[in-house]
């Protein structure tokens, strides 16, 4: 497999959780420290959170505020001045992720894949990146400009791939106590 990076995207406004999900306790552990630990642990060459300082390697996003594609692009710009060549890119909101779920976007032959209805997570070659995308494309319009596969969602994955995005979602997602 070609060497890759990892974008854990974690600019957006988490208004709908009330409070900074990439900083939400998930098992005693943050839900950015969660997903950089995953990324390792799949053979990531790099892991860079966009859009916060979170303690960890980051990008600031370009245009706070103006959707994740532009996350996406600083992202892509940061790992190709690393000499990558391929992105995979996670949600700070989906911490639950393991490493069975994303197997498939990481075998994906270029330019990379999403799963059916999700954007998020995805894989892309960097290459692949539109060289008319906008900061304020929906995530789906830059899956579909770049040509990605679309992969059928693994059973039992679609809740840890949509992630939590409300307080009601993170409690489907969080074990039984």
């Amino acid at each position: 497999m070609t060497s890759f990076g990892v974008l854990i995207l974690v600019g957006g406004a988490s208004r709908r959780m009330g409070r900074d999900k990439a900083g939400l306790d998930w098992g005693g552990v943050r839900a950015v420290d969660r997903l950089a630990a995953l990324a390792g642990a799949l053979g990531a060459r790099r892991v860079l959170t966009v859009g916060a300082d979170l303690g960890l390697p980051f990008v600031a996003d370009p245009q706070p505020g103006a959707g994740p594609t532009g996350g996406v692009m600083a992202g892509v710009a940061a790992l190709r001045s690393e000499g990558l060549t391929r992105a995979l890119v996670l949600a700070v909101d989906a911490p639950t992720l393991t490493q069975e779920d994303l197997a498939p976007l990481l075998a994906a032959p270029a330019p990379g894949a999403a799963y059916e209805g999700l954007p998020l997570p995805m894989t892309l070659e960097l290459s692949a990146l539109p060289t008319e995308t906008e900061a304020g494309w929906p995530l789906r319009r830059l899956v579909e400009r770049a040509g990605l596969a679309m992969l059928t969602v693994p059973d039992g994955a679609e809740l840890r791939l949509r992630g939590a995005n409300t307080p009601e979602e993170r409690a489907r997602l969080l074990p039984p106590q």
